[in-house]
C-alpha cells in the first residue's frame, strides 16, 4: 500500500510542476502579446492623433483624412479592448477572434487611403484652404 501513497505524492507534484510552467509560460506570453499590441496601439494613436500626416499606398505616400484619423482612433481603442481580455486571461480562441477583426479594421483603414481624392478633396474633407491660385 505504500508503493500507491508514494505514485499520488509523485502524480500530485507533475501535476503541481505542470501548472506552475503553464502558469509561467502563460505569463510570459501573455506579457510579450501586451508588449506587441503597445507598439500598435501606439501607432494606431499616433495617426488618430494627426501624428503622422502620411500613410503609404504601395511606394505612394497619401494624406491621411480626418475619416481615416477618426478609423485608426477606432483601431487604437479596439487594441486596448484586445490588450486588456489579454491581461485579464487568455482565452485563445477570443484573441484569435479579436485578432481577425483588428486586422479587418486596419485593411478597412487602408482601403480608405485608396478612396481619397486629390489632395485639393483631401484638404477641404480636413477643413484646410485651398491653395490660391
Amino acid at each position: 500500500m505504500r508503493g500507491k501513497k508514494g505514485f499520488k505524492i509523485v502524480v500530485a507534484r507533475r501535476i503541481s510542476q505542470l501548472r506552475q510552467a503553464l502558469r509561467t509560460d502563460t505569463d510570459r506570453l501573455r506579457r510579450k502579446a501586451i508588449g506587441r499590441l503597445e507598439e500598435l496601439f501606439d501607432l494606431a494613436s499616433d495617426f488618430a492623433k494627426g501624428r503622422m500626416k502620411w500613410q503609404t499606398d504601395g511606394c505612394k505616400a497619401v494624406p491621411i483624412t480626418i475619416k481615416q484619423r477618426q478609423m485608426w482612433a477606432r483601431i487604437a481603442a479596439y487594441i486596448a479592448q484586445i490588450m486588456n481580455t489579454i491581461a485579464n486571461g487568455i482565452d485563445e480562441r477570443q484573441i484569435d477572434k479579436d485578432l481577425t477583426e483588428l486586422a479587418r479594421l486596419v485593411n478597412e483603414a487602408k482601403s480608405k487611403s485608396q478612396a481619397t481624392g486629390t489632395p485639393e478633396e483631401v484638404r477641404k474633407e480636413e477643413g484646410a484652404p485651398e491653395p490660391s491660385k
